[in-house]
């Protein structure tokens, strides 16, 4: 069987680039398709050459590739994928436009539609000043275009995979298909679990608006007696510098071991932004820290909020400081409810290894009989746990 791997641009690692991973880790014989590929760091792609589209060679193309969006569609359809059995993309933006046939299976992991010519439209062109002039025209010109073009490419994938019922639900808005769940890889080997907590609460992110570290931060300026470490660098550092009280310390950009050691020895993580899934938050219950989060999208799905008999965090339901703040008093009042071992234990509802088994399981059950190869190393190294597993339960 061949396989064929599609993401959407390869210029830097993040949450999608884990996701892509473990799908390489899944098919690691597979042949890798993408937009652009300015990658430095090549684990992500296991070291892989990866087969690109027409903008790689377009000018400017390694810091300004999202410049071409409107010809991203055309681009992505150029690929040739028709020697190919299983089609496998993984996409935010384009990836699943890709043209297969009646005899190719095609299986789309979906980190949500296009955000910004959805439903966040109206943030997006706010957020870029965008909202009067020629410009702003010319803008909703073209994203009235991507979705058109996004929701016809939906008809050409035989499966639609989400990464939480969130996504699914938003898949269901503008591509009027469902979609099967399969929550995103997070890699807990190096997130270990610590009961004993400092007195301070902790933040990481990018620095970009939707994030709302600004609120985090402003919020927590006006409590002098809580201590508040921000992590993350971006666009927004200059305003959050300015908004931030004696209080709060930020770090910046840190490398990975210092990022984990505070999320193990902070006393909560606080989230404040409305996100597809949301690795950080079960990166932090991973390291046996509970978590204060914004109460929308993902994090509903994998935080377990107050008034449960054994919760891992706090949900707050305004994007507001003041309903930060009451989430903040309501953790800190209720503290002797938070068990370290079981946010940890949460948190491993999410490992690489339960992502893995469930994408394989998924697409074994839907390729024809001939394609199905039992005895993959994947495959037995999965069937061989599953009978220890068995085993001791005898």
């Amino acid at each position: 069987m061949k396989v064929a791997i599609v993401h959407d641009w390869l210029v830097v690692s993040g949450g999608a680039e884990k996701v892509l991973e473990n799908i390489i880790e899944c098919f690691p014989n597979a042949d890798l398709f993408s937009i652009v590929d300015f990658l430095e760091d090549r684990k992500c792609v296991k070291g892989k050459s990866v087969a690109t589209s027409f903008i790689q060679r377009m000018p400017f193309a390694r810091k300004r590739y999202r410049a071409y969006l409107p010809l991203m569609p055309i681009a992505i359809e150029q690929l040739d994928l028709s020697g190919y059995d299983l089609v496998i993309s993984s996409s935010h933006a384009v990836a699943k436009g890709v043209l297969t046939g009646p005899n190719q299976l095609h299986v789309s992991y979906v980190h949500s539609p296009i955000r910004y010519a959805w439903d966040l439209q109206h943030q997006y062109l706010r957020e870029s000043h965008l909202t009067a002039g020629l410009k702003s025209v010319l803008a909703r010109m073209l994203l009235h275009y991507i979705r058109g073009w996004d929701s016809r490419s939906a008809n050409g994938v035989d499966y639609l995979l989400a990464n939480s019922q969130f996504i699914a639900r938003r898949i269901r808005k503008a591509y009027q298909r469902d979609a099967t769940v399969i929550y995103p890889p997070v890699d807990l080997s190096n997130m270990r679990l610590r009961e004993h907590k400092d007195d301070f609460y902790v933040t990481a992110s990018r620095m970009v608006p939707y994030k709302r570290i600004d609120l985090i931060v402003k919020a927590f300026s006006q409590t002098p007696e809580r201590r508040l470490v921000v992590i993350g660098d971006g666009p927004e550092m200059k305003k959050i510098k300015a908004a931030a009280g004696d209080n709060v310390t930020i770090m910046g950009h840190q490398p990975f071991d210092v990022l984990v050691d505070h999320l193990q020895r902070a006393r909560a993580f606080v989230f404040a932004a409305e996100e597809d899934f949301g690795i950080s938050v079960v990166e932090a219950q991973a390291c046996g820290t509970p978590v204060i989060a914004y109460g929308r999208g993902g994090a509903l799905e994998s935080v377990m909020g107050l008034p449960l008999e054994r919760p891992t965090g706090v949900f707050f339901g305004e994007q507001t400081e003041e309903s930060l703040l009451e989430a903040v008093t309501r953790f800190e009042e209720n503290a002797h409810l938070f068990d370290a071992r079981v946010c940890r234990k949460n948190a491993e509802r999410f490992s690489s290894e339960k992502f893995k088994r469930a994408l394989m399981s998924f697409v074994d059950a839907r390729l024809p009989d001939e394609f199905v190869d039992r005895t993959a190393p994947y495959a037995m190294k999965e069937h061989a746990r599953d009978d220890e597993h068995h085993h001791q339960l005898a």
